[in-house]
């Protein structure tokens, strides 16, 4: 039986850093994710609404914005609140973070390893929450 569509899960992954992008999103789409990404938080609303992302993959560092600062934003419109956010960052690790009043659904510090990118995303995906 063929799979239906709905076993697609969309993911938005937010990250300046080209590279880091281009090998997140041949690597969801490898695992038959469907992805979308943004080097830059300008038009994260209106993309959100467009592509209906059912995980954000959100960098700490962006161009124009804080990730942090991002996701209280998410956090506090109605039509964005329950997406979870995985955070990743090369400057910020586990133990070093300081999120703020919002906590993301889980964190990964850059470089981070394949297969943890994979089991945090099934992982939050399947309603877990990491601290």
């Amino acid at each position: 039986m063929a799979k239906s569509a709905e076993l697609y899960k969309n993911i938005l992954v937010i990250e300046d850093n080209h590279a880091i992008l281009d090998v997140i999103t041949l690597i969801l789409q490898s695992e038959a994710y469907k992805v979308s990404g943004l080097s830059k938080s300008a038009d994260m609303l209106e993309h959100i609404e467009a592509f209906k992302p059912d995980l954000i993959i959100l960098d700490i560092m962006l161009p124009d914005a804080d990730g942090r600062v991002l996701l209280k934003e998410l956090r506090s419109l109605e039509k964005t609140k329950d997406i979870p956010v995985l955070m990743i960052s090369a400057r910020y690790t586990q133990q070093n973070i300081q999120h703020g009043e919002h906590k993301p659904n889980g964190f990964l510090a850059k470089p981070f390893d394949i297969d943890d990118l994979l089991d945090r995303i099934e992982g939050i995906l399947a309603g877990q929450h990491y601290d």
